[in-house]
């Protein structure tokens, strides 16, 4: 068997060089996190997903590769951070850029009714759906008020065994 591909362009300079490199772009991206928030780490939106990939990517170009070099790698990956928090304060200042910018959640349930179109839509099955009412520890369709799909993807399941009523300000910004 030939090892050559294993060991293929290692040199001892290129590990101390390649080691370097890692924990210099590791702490960069621990900086840039701390500048630009957790919300990263958050269930994530389709620009946060975007980000998120596209600085994994840099990062693992950045010291596998060495192309982009150290210092640019550092700098695209610092300009996507900026990217990303820029669209959330731009969605934050303003209603018509969150809705323009971000998907709406979308109301699968309206107490026992299941919205079949909805569904649809966003083709969630009923599998799934089954799936996150059980998570929720429904037993009863009785018991549900609501089951939306949010913006981040994760679905919510409001219910309750009493007979009250959802008050308007939590399904305000929900598709119907």
């Amino acid at each position: 068997m030939n090892l050559d591909y294993f060991n293929k362009d290692l040199t001892l300079d290129m590990f101390w060089a390649v080691l370097l490199g890692t924990v210099i772009i590791y702490a960069i991206l621990i900086i840039y996190t701390r500048i630009f928030g957790l919300k990263s780490f958050s269930k994530m939106t389709g620009f946060d997903f975007i980000n998120t990939i596209a600085i994994g990517n840099l990062f693992a170009m950045t010291i596998g590769t060495g192309s982009p070099k150290l210092l640019m790698g550092a700098i695209i990956i610092g300009i996507l951070y900026g990217m990303n928090y820029l669209i959330s304060l731009i969605q934050f200042k303003s209603d018509k850029a969150q809705e323009v910018l971000d998907n709406s959640p979308l109301l699968l349930m309206m107490g026992q009714n299941i919205l079949e179109e909805n569904m649809k839509k966003c083709k969630i099955t009923h599998d799934e759906l089954r799936g996150k009412l059980r998570e929720a520890n429904v037993i009863r369709l009785s018991q549900v008020k609501a089951v939306i799909l949010e913006t981040t993807g994760g679905i919510s399941v409001l219910h309750s065994d009493e007979s009250i009523e959802i008050e308007d300000y939590i399904l305000e910004d929900v598709q119907r």
